[in-house]
């Protein structure tokens, strides 16, 4: 116990640096090579056995490893209930998104279909609700217009001597472009989920997302308009053309048709008030009131009675193929036109699928497998494609209500399938008299939860203003640049966030919390105490080519000296005295006394200003720990820097010691060529050994000194 009462720090064991931690822990040391082929001997070895044959079957095909487990007495009742549910809503919906995508509405109960059973086969969440959704057929519908626009199927009538659009001809182009576009979609997502590129979905942060999407949002919204005032704008392609086509309905808003008018704003009234009522029933009753099938029902049923098309030109979906389409290869020659949109469907529509299928897993307890996801996708939308479907991913809207109502496992969507069958071989063809307007104003009313996350931005404001710059900025790039080249601005954009906070680090020193071997930034506690002699330096980030000198810099500055001045005056005495050493020698040479003697006199100054000068100053640290515990990795001008700080600091008489490095760190070290003759600086476990280390050798100097005088 010292005066005061204050408690010693006393260590009884050794001062541990990082090769006498590496001897205590026993890791083995192995090169990079035999790590290789100790990894490729184990797999192949795992791989053949008969067990390792048995877990990869059932990991690929994750149907065979829950469905024999499957309980009837606990799920089956939900998810019966669920899959009705969700079926219900997949004939509104996917005939609406399907109209978003450019094709005729019969394709969006096509992709209802089909890639739901695909993912109920390989999927691993048990919740959401795969089919059509609303941003990845926005997307899909600007490369179907931009490819197959209505310029290129005008026909001229001689009976009315006008042009025509020839109609069939168009959409059964739409859908080539479609399907092409679908498959390749779907061997993106397969071919990164062979190659455990799951974790490319880490580059959509939650802030991106939700900007894309509400960017998104409104492009579909400006895209149903033409349906709600019964108008047709011309079609504009690239960047700015959300601006343009808005700019064109305003131009043809007094050619607005009423009736669809009149269509457009009954439908989305009733649709308000009629899912208000379902959110205040929710409590009450097991499952949703099917409200869009009944308002397409109530629709279909007044534009016949009424025969809105003829008597008051309100558009509708026309006709409704009977039964299923055979498999058709889609044309291949369209790859090269569309791969660049293909990978960004693939990347947006696993981007929201997963995010929202961790959501649930997290809430029920189980494992949503990344890569399984992403081949689970691909089989979906590649085998779903020579079925003439659409690119789908999951729809947030239906993925809430298979939950809400009790789905539990896979089966409900299987079942919500079922009903998409049904009503597509014997119901779809009532429907044929359905406005377009209808379909327009439920893609709306569903649209309402995406208008929601405008309400991010005050909170992003109050939380982290960086993420609410993400925000912003993909919402204006997606805005401004379209889906698919926003999307690549906009995870540009994200990169340079991290990029710039790189560069613009927290730098620290560090001072010990009294009594303890935790060191903490003298700056931001009061009762951290500077180690006497030594400088503990730290950055919040890792040390790379882009913020390497700035780190120098910031040493500098913490240091309290200039360095490189310091350096240079050093220089300059080390010349003088050589200069004088050799006019001296030149002089003994001669043996001129008397010159000697006159030369003595006249340097006799400089010679003690030299012996001053060289003597370190007692206010200097004598010594530099620099913890590196946030850094995750070195380059070669990190481990450049390093290098050049302990030189040039053991220039002047200033030990530098590393602390708190990772391995990793270490290795870049080595193989940086940060360890030879020049450059002995020790690395220790944690900074704490290294003040140690610091203490005990100044106590050994001090000792000596004592000795000497």
């Amino acid at each position: 116990m010292a005066e005061g009462g204050e408690l010693v720090d006393r260590v009884h064991r050794e001062i541990l640096d990082e090769d006498a931690v590496d001897k205590l822990s026993g890791t083995p040391k192995m090169s990079m090579c035999n790590k290789v082929k100790n990894s490729l001997r184990s797999n192949l070895r795992h791989r053949c056995s008969s067990q390792s044959l048995k877990t990869s079957l059932l990991a690929s095909v994750p149907v065979l490893s829950w469905l024999p487990r499957y309980s009837v007495k606990e799920n089956a009742l939900g998810d019966l209930i669920s899959g009705l549910s969700v079926g219900i809503m997949q004939l509104p919906q996917g005939m609406a998104y399907a109209l978003l995508a450019g094709v005729p509405p019969v394709f969006g109960l096509y992709s209802s279909f089909y890639p739901v059973l695909i993912y109920f086969i390989f999927g691993t969440s048990k919740h959401i609700s795969i089919g059509t959704f609303a941003v990845i057929s926005v997307m899909l519908g600007g490369v179907t217009e931009r490819l197959a626009p209505d310029s290129n199927f005008m026909t001229w009538d001689n009976v009315t001597n006008m042009s025509a659009l020839d109609i069939p001809a168009r959409d059964a182009e739409r859908i080539r472009v479609a399907t092409a576009v679908t498959l390749l979609t779907g061997l993106f997502q397969i071919l990164l989920g062979v190659v455990h590129f799951g974790f490319v979905v880490t580059y959509l942060s939650e802030p991106l997302v939700r900007g894309y999407t509400t960017g998104a949002a409104i492009h579909v919204i400006v895209s149903q308009l033409k349906y709600t005032f019964g108008i047709n704008p011309l079609r504009y392609s690239g960047p700015l053309s959300l601006l343009y086509t808005v700019l064109e309905i305003f131009y043809l808003v007094p050619q607005t048709n009423i009736g669809t008018l009149v269509v457009s704003i009954v439908s989305i009234i009733a649709l308000v008030l009629a899912k208000e009522l379902n959110s205040y029933l929710s409590k009450k009753i097991p499952i949703p009131i099917p409200v869009e099938l009944i308002g397409i029902t109530v629709a279909t049923l007044v534009s016949w009675q009424m025969n809105l098309l003829e008597k008051y030109g309100v558009d509708v979906v026309g006709e409704i193929p009977s039964g299923l389409q055979p498999p058709v290869l889609p044309r291949a020659s369209l790859f090269t036109q569309v791969i660049g949109d293909a990978f960004a469907l693939s990347v947006v529509g696993y981007g929201i699928a997963i995010s929202l299928g961790r959501i649930f897993a997290l809430k029920y307890g189980y494992k949503v497998d990344s890569n399984q996801e992403l081949i689970a996708l691909g089989l979906s939308n590649s085998i779903g494609a020579m079925f003439q479907c659409i690119a789908v991913s999951c729809s947030m809207s239906r993925s809430m209500v298979q939950e809400s109502t009790g789905g539990k496992t896979q089966v409900a969507g299987a079942l919500s399938a079922i009903v998409i069958l049904f009503i597509t071989l014997w119901i779809g063809a009532l429907f044929e008299n359905l406005p377009k307007a209808m379909l327009a104003a439920i893609i709306y009313v569903n649209l309402h939860g995406m208008m929601k996350q405008f309400l991010d931005i005050p909170a992003l404001w109050r939380s982290n203003r960086t993420d609410m710059m993400i925000w912003l900025a993909t919402f204006l790039l997606t805005l401004l640049l379209n889906p698919d080249l926003g999307l690549a601005a906009s995870i540009g954009f994200a990169m340079l966030t991290v990029i710039f906070r790189t560069q613009l680090p927290t730098y620290s020193k560090l001072g010990q919390v009294p009594n303890t071997e935790t060191y903490w930034p003298l700056e931001d506690y009061t009762h951290v105490r500077e180690v006497p002699g030594i400088l503990i330096f730290k950055s919040s980030a890792t040390l790379y080519f882009a913020n390497a000198e700035m780190y120098q810099d910031a040493l500098s500055k913490k240091f309290g000296y200039d360095i490189t001045k310091i350096l240079s005056a050093k220089k300059k005495l080390e010349a003088k005295r050589k200069k004088y050493e050799i006019k001296k020698a030149k002089n003994a040479a001669k043996n001129n006394v008397a010159d000697m003697e006159r030369e003595l006199e006249e340097h006799e100054k400089d010679i003690a200003t030299i012996q001053l000068e060289t003597e370190p100053d007692p206010s200097m640290p004598r010594a530099i720990i620099l913890d590196l515990s946030p850094v995750s990795f070195l380059d070669t001008v990190g481990v450049k820097i390093l290098s050049g700080i302990v030189k040039d600091y053991g220039g002047v008489g200033v030990e530098v010691l590393l602390a708190s490095c990772q391995s990793g760190v270490v290795n870049n070290l080595q193989m940086g060529g940060f360890f030879n003759d020049k450059v002995k600086s020790p690395i220790f476990a944690t900074v704490h050994e290294a003040v140690l280390h610091c203490q005990s050798e100044q106590a050994d100097s001090e000792v000596i000194t004592a000795t000497h005088f």
